[in-house]
């Protein structure tokens, strides 16, 4: 070091142009300098205008930027420029993605911890049941979930009448699985489509659908709000559709074109195995045709699919549905194995075997990847724009009365 050039003889070295808030570190070391430094232009910076980076380490962390000593940044008076937005030496950085970490964090325990309170709460999904009677909508809520959570197999008597009005029944149940608790409600709706006159028969079931939303928006708007707010709206419609193999009756039609925009209605053929797999796959057709052309929309619309890889995996959905389905809660013995089916004369009808029916599908596709996804559209769509229209049509937040508050208190 006492070779060192004056400044005044030194002969100035020829530096490519950069931007003045890049720094120059040294070839062996990716760190600043921690001494006194000089500048292209000869001037010594002294030890006090040198950066001490946070934590001693001499490294910029994730993204923090610190000041650095620039070829040509140095002032007459020797301190070093404060650009804004000056870089590092330590952090990889990058102006349109994120910063390299330098260690593990721990970001990616988020997951962990949402899927631990997820088991401790537990949560809610809502089903609704619609069809007139004998479609086997009990049976195959019971197949879905294997278990008895229908209406009928928690005390319905086979003596029971059709009632002579639409009425709105439902049960819930608590079912665990590996440790995860969903508290499972389904809502019957008997006497839908039984009468000889059916006008206006979806009323009661809009009206229910309606109620849910308002008894929700009700307890968001209170003071003194629940830590969690009990969740009672309808996240999915299973419209059964009679296999009559001829196209959609004229109640169907008006049904889901007048209750898509505020559920999410999956529309099946109830008893598929009546038909011929041709007979079904032209049924199935026809009854698509039938939805596009009166402007049906039905679950998952396509313009909530968020990006092309979700607009892939629902346009196969779209091409499935209707889903042609077959409902049992009896087992058989078929080649060794017990499975879930239909016995008829001439075989067993499998209803999760994916040649003999579209059960298997339907419930991959209700429970095991669309599940929390029909409760966000649920939620995020149809709920806000009912709470949109309540609050514009009142002028404001709905009027709330003291048994209200006192109720939600509880």
């Amino acid at each position: 070091m006492s070779d060192i050039v004056p400044p005044e003889v030194r002969p100035k070295p020829a530096v490519p142009a950069k931007p003045p808030n890049v720094g120059a570190p040294s070839p062996s070391s990716p760190f600043p300098p921690q001494g006194p430094s000089v500048g292209a232009g000869g001037v010594t910076a002294p030890p006090s205008a040198i950066p001490v980076p946070i934590g001693g380490h001499g490294a910029n962390l994730a993204g923090i930027h610190g000041h650095s000593v620039g070829h040509s940044g140095v002032h007459a008076g020797g301190h070093a420029p404060a650009h804004s937005g000056g870089q590092g030496h330590g952090g990889s950085h990058s102006s349109s993605g994120g910063s390299a970490l330098l260690g593990y964090i721990g970001i990616d325990t988020i997951i962990e911890q949402m899927r631990k309170k997820t088991m401790k709460t537990g949560f809610d999904f809502n089903i609704m049941v619609v069809g007139h009677s004998g479609l086997g909508k009990s049976t195959l809520v019971n197949t879905l979930f294997k278990s008895q959570v229908s209406r009928k197999s928690a005390g319905w008597s086979r003596d029971e009448k059709i009632p002579k009005t639409v009425e709105i029944k439902s049960v819930s149940h608590v079912i665990e699985e590996g440790g995860v608790k969903m508290k499972l409600t389904v809502v019957d709706t008997p006497g839908f489509g039984d009468q000889i006159n059916n006008d206006n028969c979806w009323e009661p079931i809009s009206k229910y659908i309606n109620e849910q939303f308002e008894k929700f928006l009700k307890e968001e708007v209170n003071i003194t709000r629940k830590k969690r707010i009990p969740d009672t709206r309808v996240h999915c419609c299973l419209y059964f559709i009679p296999p009559t193999g001829h196209s959609l009756r004229q109640l169907d039609v008006e049904f889901m074109k007048r209750l898509s925009h505020s559920v999410n209605i999956i529309p099946v053929i109830a008893k598929s195995d009546t038909m011929t797999i041709e007979e079904r796959q032209e049924f199935k057709q026809r009854v698509r045709k039938e939805l596009e052309m009166n402007g049906i929309e039905f679950y998952p619309q396509k313009e909530f699919d968020d990006d092309i890889e979700d607009k892939s995996d629902n346009d196969k959905i779209r091409e499935t549905m209707p889903f042609a389905v077959v409902g049992s809660d009896k087992e058989y013995q078929v080649n060794g194995k017990r499975v879930l089916g239909r016995k008829i004369p001439w075989g067993i009808i499998e209803v999760e075997n994916p040649n003999h029916c579209e059960f298997a599908q339907l419930r991959d596709f209700l429970i095991r990847s669309h599940l929390q996804d029909l409760k966000e559209v649920t939620h995020n769509i149809h709920y806000e724009t009912y709470r949109a229209k309540r609050l514009n049509a009142n002028g404001g937040l709905p009027l709330i009365t003291s048994n209200d508050t006192q109720e939600s208190n509880l």
